[in-house]
């Protein structure tokens, strides 16, 4: 029996040691590389093909310096706006999330951007607290081995923001019919704002709840002076 755990525990041992080396080697890599899928793409793509639907899958990789910088100080504002600041984790955020879920029906989720960006990289859709330890680690990672320019630049290019719409260039070309270098930013509040839900919310014809959150995220955006300022935050740390 003791040869038998102790040949299981090698196993694990091996198993836990080569997912570290390749997952680390990974995060590495997409440090420089573009990512042209993901596994929430893949999903997507089988639920329509299982629904008898047309895939559909718009996606084009840009550079941080192709996609307006109204857009990245938008989704900062309505997504994370401790992202310069934090590494990885918001624990303000997730205290008000777990008081606020204790009280309402309607949850909230604390996730940031880095959080947002490691679970739709690497990991597959859904809600398990195993998932979740896995986008911790996968968090960590990238947080180490990207500068927050790279995690913006993978986040705006992999999250879904549509039915088949994935990045700020699609969504930009789809809702406006213009690249993401040069949508406006009552344009960019938009984007940010159907986010939570992009299956949901209608960038075309926003709701009334919507242009609500469009208002709000506008409002944010000129607190913060119109643009985000990577470097300044890069030197307090």
């Amino acid at each position: 029996m003791k040869k038998l755990f102790s040949r299981i525990g090698k196993f694990l041992l091996k198993i836990s040691l080569w997912f570290i080396a390749i997952s680390i080697t990974l995060v590495i890599l997409f440090r420089w590389v573009p990512i042209y899928f993901t596994p929430l793409m893949v999903k997507r793509c089988i639920e329509q093909k299982a629904d008898g639907k047309e895939m559909k899958l718009e996606k084009t990789w840009k550079p941080l310096t192709e996609i307006s910088p109204s857009l990245q100080l938008a989704v900062v504002c309505s997504e994370d706006q401790n992202y310069l600041k934090h590494y990885g984790f918001d624990f303000g955020a997730i205290k008000k999330a777990i008081e606020h879920n204790k009280k309402s029906k309607r949850k909230r989720g604390a996730s940031t951007i880095s959080q947002q960006t490691a679970k739709n990289v690497f990991l597959w859709d859904g809600r398990s607290w195993v998932r979740k330890g896995f986008e911790v680690y996968f968090t960590f990672l990238i947080e180490l081995f990207w500068s927050k320019e790279r995690i913006m630049e993978v986040y705006l290019n992999v999250i879904e923001m549509g039915d088949g719409i994935y990045g700020a260039e699609a969504a930009s070309q789809a809702y406006f019919k213009k690249s993401a270098i040069d949508i406006s930013k009552q344009q960019a509040a938009t984007i940010s704002a159907i986010l939570p839900s992009p299956l949901k919310y209608n960038a075309k014809k926003p709701s009334a709840f919507l242009q609500g959150r469009i208002n709000w995220t506008l409002q944010q955006m000129r607190f913060w002076g119109g643009k985000l300022d990577y470097d300044k935050e890069e030197k307090k740390k």
